[in-house]
């Protein structure tokens, strides 16, 4: 049906156009159909050096997350000496050596009876302690004279029972930083875990 009624337009312009002659067409406007391309020709390509552009913008935006990493890092630091002095700072940190007899769970640090920390270990934190890691559970500030730690460890014991014990040690704060270490560590003589408190020199 539409193929008829293109045929009958087609019929009906076609003497019209035929008596225009020549000239007409030429003083028609251009047609609207696209020109004819040589394939031959290759198509323009995307300017040479667009994967080095990226690669530059790339290792830009490296060296500057590196930067705020580094400038981040610093700021952590200026700001503990801002808030912890080294006259006045105690810090206190969690290590553990074999682990067989006794699994982390928490740690509660009481100073001069009072509770000043209580830290709850995830299983790959409790595994990367077994591992050689420490962790610095608390940080603060102390006054210079004589003060009482108390540490309480929470977990399970030998035969997968919960396990509660405390250690004590007390503190000289004198002028300087303070550290101490709450070591657990295996006792294989009473196959029993080992809790130590100790100062850094």
């Amino acid at each position: 049906m539409l193929r008829q009624s293109l045929l009958k337009v087609i019929a009906t312009l076609s003497p019209l156009l035929f008596v225009a002659g020549p000239s007409t067409a030429q003083d028609a406007p251009a047609a609207t159909t696209a020109p004819i391309v040589d394939s031959s020709t290759p198509a323009p390509s995307a300017p040479a050096g667009g994967g080095d552009s990226f690669k530059s913008l790339d290792e830009e935006v490296q060296a500057l997350k590196k930067e705020v990493l580094d400038l981040n890092r610093e700021l952590f630091v200026l700001e503990e000496e801002l808030l912890f002095p080294a006259n006045t700072q105690v810090a206190v940190f969690v290590s553990m050596d074999v682990g067989e007899f006794f699994a982390l769970d928490s740690v509660t640090l009481k100073l001069d009876n009072k509770e000043v920390a209580n830290y709850l270990y995830t299983e790959r934190e409790a595994q990367a302690l077994l591992k050689g890691g420490v962790h610095r559970v608390f940080i603060g500030n102390l006054k210079a004279g004589e003060h009482e730690l108390i540490a309480l460890f929470t977990g399970q014991g030998p035969n997968q029972r919960d396990y509660r014990r405390g250690a004590t040690i007390k503190l000289e704060k004198g002028v300087g930083a303070k550290y101490v270490e709450l070591k657990i560590s295996d006792k294989a003589l009473k196959a029993q875990p080992e809790f130590i408190v100790k100062e850094w020199e």
